[in-house]
């Protein structure tokens, strides 16, 4: 598809995205809305709009950079332990400072977060680096032993079912005046486009680096910060979205390359995207009733990244 093509489908996305829901809002009736159709609008559809714009571009973006800086196709967040390490932060918030605000709570799951990711990064080192399937592996197996330590202290604490429905992907409940932190990736995202280069050259690895006079090791850990700050403030915000931060970027870099400079906004476009057909879907197919977001992600997420094994094996 072609870039204009995927603005489009974008503003068409946005557009469902806002006039989908139990509550009916005409789009013929643009100048005829009562309170209650304008108080629903306002509160909770734009916002919610909003959000999964931001945090599918955010997760993608995410992604992108930790598969540049581990030089792996399969590695995202979700699969780097970073997200469960965040988890394992906010259950520690919970637990000795259960009425912290949030900013203090975004800024633990990301201390978190960014200390479970590099020890992600040091694990990698023993690895071999040709087994791209072995590393994100590695990852899935480290955030699930963080992820059960943080389940076991949840038990202990009788914070189960607390954390499991606060940290499951849900958009559902995103309103104006409690998504705002949200905006704090945006920064982010500009920043991130603005180190692109040191982060491609990044990924052709420390010796081409280091040849071409970049700090490889400041460049990864500043990298990773990124990434750690912004998955913290997405998981707070609206939970886990599975899968996202790895088929998106693997997408698009099939049909646009790798240079990353190149492909940042069609890889944020293409996760906003992704992030507004499953919230539709998932507020349409057993409607009026709503399933999780994360659940569709993971759902049409798992197939995608199969397909992506599949066809790196037989390439």
């Amino acid at each position: 598809m072609k870039k204009i093509g995927l603005f489009v489908l974008l503003l068409l996305l946005i557009v469902a995205s806002i006039f989908v829901g139990v509550k009916d809002i005409s789009l013929t009736q643009l100048f005829q809305w009562d309170s209650q159709q304008q108080l629903v609008l306002l509160t909770t559809r734009v916002p919610r709009t909003i959000s999964l714009v931001i945090a599918g571009s955010t997760i993608s973006i995410s992604g992108l950079i930790m598969q540049h800086l581990t030089q792996n196709k399969f590695v995202s967040p979700s699969t780097a332990g970073t997200m469960d390490s965040a988890r394992l932060g906010i259950l520690v918030v919970m637990i000795f400072f259960p009425s912290a605000p949030l900013l203090f709570r975004s800024f633990i799951a990301f201390l978190f977060a960014f200390v479970g990711t590099l020890i992600f990064i040091y694990l990698t080192r023993f690895l071999p680096a040709k087994n791209q399937v072995m590393i994100p592996l590695i990852g899935v197996m480290f955030g699930n032993i963080i992820g059960s330590v943080a389940t076991f202290f949840a038990y202990q604490f009788q914070l189960v079912q607390n954390m499991s429905s606060w940290l499951q992907g849900n958009f559902s409940t995103v309103m104006k005046g409690n998504y705002e932190l949200l905006y704090l990736t945006i920064p982010l995202l500009i920043i991130t486009y603005l180190f692109a280069y040191r982060f491609t050259v990044v990924g052709m690895g420390e010796d081409m680096a280091t040849n071409l006079g970049l700090n490889y090791q400041r460049i990864q850990l500043f990298g990773l910060g990124i990434v750690a700050l912004s998955s913290a403030v997405v998981l707070i915000m609206v939970g886990n979205i599975p899968f996202l931060g790895v088929i998106v970027p693997n997408l698009v870099s099939m049909r646009y390359g790798d240079h990353m400079k190149n492909t940042l906004a069609i890889t944020a476009v293409g996760g906003s995207i992704f992030l507004l057909a499953c919230d539709v879907l998932a507020r349409v197919v057993i409607a009026p009733y709503e399933v999780p977001v994360s659940v569709v992600v993971g759902v049409l997420g798992s197939f995608i990244f199969i397909a992506l094994l599949m066809r790196r094996k037989t390439a």
